[in-house]
């Protein structure tokens, strides 16, 4: 069995970001792998470590030069090899499981890992568009996961508690918080790293052309009104707290 997994770069949750022209400007900014893709990295490497008779673990990332740094990440945590295709174009959901789908047929991947859901644009949409295109069953916001055989069988939570599930292979499984905690690349490993394979393709390759044009950008700043409240008196300021809080915020009926 081969493993295929995909990951991108994100800023970092702490990161500030600025807009220029229409797009975000990245620029400086500190960029991480994706939690959601640290997960799906993570868990390929669970299933060899279970006994699960896994020949390759290979990462995958589509977007510009800057995500050979995740991707050396997802080889020193324990990864076998990597694919990047490079591009500067935002690709839309669809548009990218054009890639990821024809990457999983090429390497003869059967199990194709994904995370549920971006970080940083928030689509949830590349699971399931990769698995259409494949045909293959998908298996969405996985937190529990185990590979025997031919088939797969998992667990993930709904709002009133959670559902099981059993697959045979191929499949598509996407990812969420709770599947596992992702393991720290040791520096041996991080050397090792730097000796992987790590194959450079083209957007032009696949084919995919984005459907969706991303024309702006807007970074959201909501103003903060401080009132100072005194104190001296507790119930005075309570009531006039409940005031604010009803009358001005209007958070409270």
């Amino acid at each position: 069995m081969k493993i295929l997994t995909l990951i991108r770069q994100v800023p970092d949750a702490e990161a500030r970001v600025k807009t220029s022209g229409n797009a975000v400007d990245l620029e400086g900014a500190t960029l991480v792998m994706d939690g959601m893709d640290e997960y799906g990295v993570e868990q390929a490497l669970r299933v060899r470590e279970s006994g699960a008779s896994v020949e390759e673990i290979i990462v995958l990332a589509v977007g510009p030069k800057r995500n050979e740094d995740a991707l050396r990440t997802a080889l020193a945590m324990g990864a076998d090899r990597a694919i990047h295709v490079e591009t500067d174009e935002r690709l839309d959901p669809i548009a990218l499981s054009r890639v990821v789908a024809q990457v999983a047929q090429a390497e003869g991947a059967t199990l194709l890992l994904v995370g549920g859901q971006e970080a940083d644009w928030d689509s949830q949409a590349l699971g399931a568009a990769t698995a259409e295109r494949l045909g293959w069953p998908q298996l969405t916001w996985t937190n529990e996961l185990k590979v025997e055989g031919e088939q797969i069988s998992g667990r993930h939570d709904v709002d009133e508690g959670n559902e099981s599930f059993t697959a045979a292979l191929p499949a598509v499984v996407t990812t969420q918080q709770g599947l596992n905690e992702p393991r720290y690349p040791t520096l041996p490993n991080i050397m090792k790293a730097k000796k992987k394979e790590l194959r450079k393709d083209t957007l032009e390759t696949y084919g995919a052309k984005p459907a969706v044009a991303f024309v702006g950008a807007e970074i959201q700043s909501r103003a903060r009104l401080n009132r100072l409240i005194d104190g001296k008196d507790p119930q005075a300021a309570a009531a006039e707290l409940l005031n604010l809080l009803r009358n001005e915020a209007k958070v409270l009926a």
